[in-house]
Order: C-alpha cells, then sequence, then structure tokens
C-alpha cells in the first residue's frame, strides 16, 4: 500500500513538473510571435521612410528651376521656386490605411505576422481609394 501512494505522489510530482515547462514553452512562442511581429511593423515603418525620402528629393530637386531671359539691351535672371503642394490625399490615405490594416490585422489574427501583411496590404488599397476620391472631389 505504502508503494501505491509513493507512486501516486511521485506521478503527480512529475505532472506538475511537466506542466510548469509547457507554461514556460507557451510563453516563449508569445514572446516570439510579438517579436516578429514588431519586427515587421519596424520593417513597413522603415520602407515608407525611405519612400518619402525619395519623394522628399523629387521635390527638392523640381522646385531648383532657374530661368534666364536674355535681351539685346540688357541680361535678366530671374529664379522661381515651386511652392511645396504637400501629400495628395491619396498618398495620406494609402500611409494611414496601411498602418491601421496591419495593425488591425496582427490584433485580429491568430498568425500575427500574416495578419499584419493582408491587413497592411488591404489597409493601403482601402486607404488610397478613399483619398483617390477626396482628391476628385478637390479638384471639382
Amino acid at each position: 500500500m505504502k508503494a501505491l501512494y509513493f507512486i501516486l505522489i511521485a506521478a503527480v510530482v512529475v505532472s506538475c513538473q511537466n506542466q510548469g515547462k509547457m507554461e514556460i514553452e507557451k510563453a516563449k512562442l508569445a514572446t516570439v510571435d510579438s517579436m516578429k511581429v514588431e519586427m515587421e511593423k519596424q520593417r513597413v515603418i522603415d520602407s515608407m521612410q525611405v519612400e518619402m525620402a525619395k519623394i522628399e528629393e523629387t521635390k527638392i530637386e523640381t522646385q531648383k528651376e532657374v530661368i534666364v531671359v536674355n535681351q539685346p539691351a540688357a541680361t535678366t535672371t530671374t529664379t522661381t521656386t515651386t511652392q511645396k503642394k504637400g501629400w495628395s490625399s491619396t498618398a495620406k490615405g494609402a500611409v494611414i490605411g496601411a498602418g491601421v490594416g496591419a495593425a488591425t490585422g496582427a490584433i485580429i489574427s491568430k498568425k500575427k505576422v500574416q495578419g499584419a501583411i493582408i491587413g497592411g496590404v488591404a489597409g493601403a488599397g482601402i486607404g488610397a481609394g478613399t483619398g483617390a476620391i477626396i482628391d476628385g472631389s478637390k479638384k471639382e
């Protein structure tokens, strides 16, 4: 009878230790998943910043326009600079939509990275469409 009690107590102790190990593994996996989501978000932000830098460079290049007018009596140099327009509503909508879509996709989906990517693409499309509608109404 004592041997049966000893075996029963040993089984309880071993099963409790295995349960703790499983919870630690689950916590590790959750941490890794959240880190992957954060890395994906940072990658999207970095790529957006690179694109914004390219857009700014092209804007600066278009602003540096110099017109030289030669007349027989005098030479006049005129420098014109174009006014900054800023972002179009389409671009703003795409950026905002991508950010919100990625965050929402990561929160809702069980596969965080895949949900963030799909949400970001869908959000960018919807945001760009909404921005294009706004741009069209401003032109009219």
